[in-house]
């Protein structure tokens, strides 16, 4: 990435752009127009500080407290006792490159205008992002009706209290301000509810999990697609004339990218057989189910960076500030749960294709791929590790977003529980990755051993990539570090960016794929 500088509030922003931000240190600043819409939204937010009508946070209590009026002289006061008693996150910080990213999606947020955040408060959060102060948020603690205690983490750093990273440590808030050069900021009325009752723990963990998520979905595919040929698959499965049949989400984008990726295959014109197991011929529903799954994940994690979640919400073009639901996020909840879902599924198949490989009757191909046969145990065992990774993935396939209990005297009797399930899809990436490299090798391998068979330019490719690394099996040998080792490759930057450089011509198909390619 260049060292430009980055300009937040003329654009909306992406979840790779988010992701991308937040991994090293980079200077962001406002545009002429989001400033603009502070210094316009702080007017408003300045009349009602000098008015009588009652504003949630500003001069009432919260929560259960919200019959408590608090006049003129304590309102800037409250701000900061308002931060300090809702710091109850738990345990350990998240890493560090999504607390920065929570950072971020506060800031694009609070650039609508529609927060009412000072433009002292707002400086100060975007001095935090380019001087490489980034607020340590614990993992643990919200039930994302509005990610409260997590946002207050984040506030206590701006004022110098609370925990940071700088320089690589962790060390108190205060500290990390000073040897960055800066100091505490002074809360205005609303500022300290602005800093904590919004979705940036939410929105700042979805992007960097949801474009890592993209990443890994291309690369399963590519390594499906080795499998297809190596196993001898029949490809015509992929015509688009069957998608269009029956358009199930997804399935025809899914196709698209197989037929890509196996176009050159001699299996087109000399099939294996009619008809295969399903976790082959089910390739494009499976992946669409998945593709489809994320793009709703992507569209709601984007909507809560770009646009205000706060309550109260000042309506800049009425000059007023009104109460809001905008800080619960069910659909993105709800999203994310069906995401890990597919993922699930989509695992399901990857073990089945393992297994299947594995089968002589199936394959036509050497017992285990082990091309010494006997008592060799080739890759069976494998199928152990494929089958402990697959239950580790559905595991967290569970629904998150259907648990919630009453709080707060029982006025917020109802929690999307959306943090969540945004980390339960999280914990999905490590197995999930690990699986993809295990059939990458059992694929590769199965490849080598298909006499009858030639593959397409591009799975050659990627055999080509697993070999630069792993050699054929042709005695027993440790298995689970090579697996382990082809995973780490796979998933590295280049790679991911070298799939996403080679797509389809197709918009629809490539979309979701563009921001993975480039890091500028």
């Amino acid at each position: 990435m260049n060292n430009r500088m980055i300009r937040i509030g003329d654009n909306p922003f992406s979840i790779h752009d988010v992701a991308r931000l937040a991994v090293g240190s980079r200077s962001i600043e406002l545009s002429h127009a989001a400033k603009a819409r502070v210094v316009a939204s702080r007017r408003i937010v300045e009349r009602y500080v000098e008015g009588d009508e009652p504003i949630y946070g500003l001069n009432t209590g919260l929560g259960g407290n919200i019959g408590h009026r608090i006049d003129r002289a304590a309102m800037a006061a409250f701000q900061t006792q308002l931060l300090r008693g809702r710091a109850v996150g738990i345990g350990p910080p998240l890493p560090e490159t999504v607390c920065r990213a929570v950072l971020l999606a506060r800031i694009t947020a609070a650039s609508t205008g529609g927060t009412g955040l000072s433009e002292g408060a707002l400086d100060q959060l975007v001095a935090l992002f380019s001087r490489g102060v980034t607020p340590a948020i614990p993992a643990r603690g919200s039930i994302s009706a509005a990610d409260l205690s997590l946002g207050a983490h984040l506030g206590l750093v701006v004022i110098g209290r609370g925990e940071a990273w700088f320089g690589g440590r962790l060390m108190p808030g205060g500290e990390a301000l000073a040897q960055a050069g800066l100091v505490p900021a002074t809360l205005e009325p609303k500022d300290g509810l602005a800093l904590c009752s919004h979705s940036a723990a939410s929105a700042g963990l979805a992007a960097v999990t949801l474009s890592t998520v993209t990443g890994l979905l291309l690369t399963a595919a590519a390594v499906a697609a080795l499998s297809f040929e190596a196993y001898g698959a029949n490809p015509r499965i992929f015509d688009p004339r069957v998608a269009a049949a029956r358009p199930a989400a997804g399935q025809a984008d899914a196709a698209t990218l197989f037929r890509h990726r196996l176009a050159g295959s001699p299996l087109y014109e000399h099939p294996r057989s009619v008809q295969d197991a399903l976790s082959f011929r089910c390739l494009a529903p499976v992946f669409g189910s998945a593709l489809a799954a994320l793009a709703a994940a992507r569209r709601e994690a984007e909507i809560e960076i770009n646009h205000a979640g706060d309550n109260p919400l000042v309506l800049l073009d009425d000059g007023v500030i009104v109460p809001t639901p905008n800080f619960h996020t069910p659909a993105l909840a709800v999203a994310c749960d069906a995401l890990a879902i597919a993922l699930a599924q989509l695992a399901a198949a990857g073990g089945q294709r393992v297994v299947k490989l594995m089968n002589p009757v199936l394959s036509g191909l050497p017992r285990f791929l082990s091309p010494v046969g006997g008592a060799s145990a080739g890759f069976v065992t494998q199928q152990k590790t494929a089958a402990a990774l697959c239950a580790e993935i559905r595991q967290a396939a569970m629904p998150a977003s259907l648990d919630a209990m009453p709080v707060s005297d029982s006025v917020e009797d109802h929690a999307p529980m959306t943090f969540l399930a945004i980390r339960k899809l999280a914990g999905q990436i490590e197995p999930l990755r690990l699986l993809v490299g295990l059939e990458a090798m059992v694929a590769a391998q199965a490849a080598d051993l298909r006499e009858d068979g030639a593959l397409s330019p591009r799975a050659a490719a990627l055999q080509a990539l697993v070999r630069t690394l792993v050699p054929r099996l042709d005695e027993d040998r440790e298995t689970g570090c090579d697996a382990t080792a082809i995973a780490d490759l796979l998933a590295r930057d280049d790679t991911v960016a070298a799939l996403a450089g080679d797509l389809p011509d197709d918009d629809a198909v490539a979309a979701p794929f563009r921001g993975l390619a480039h890091d500028d």
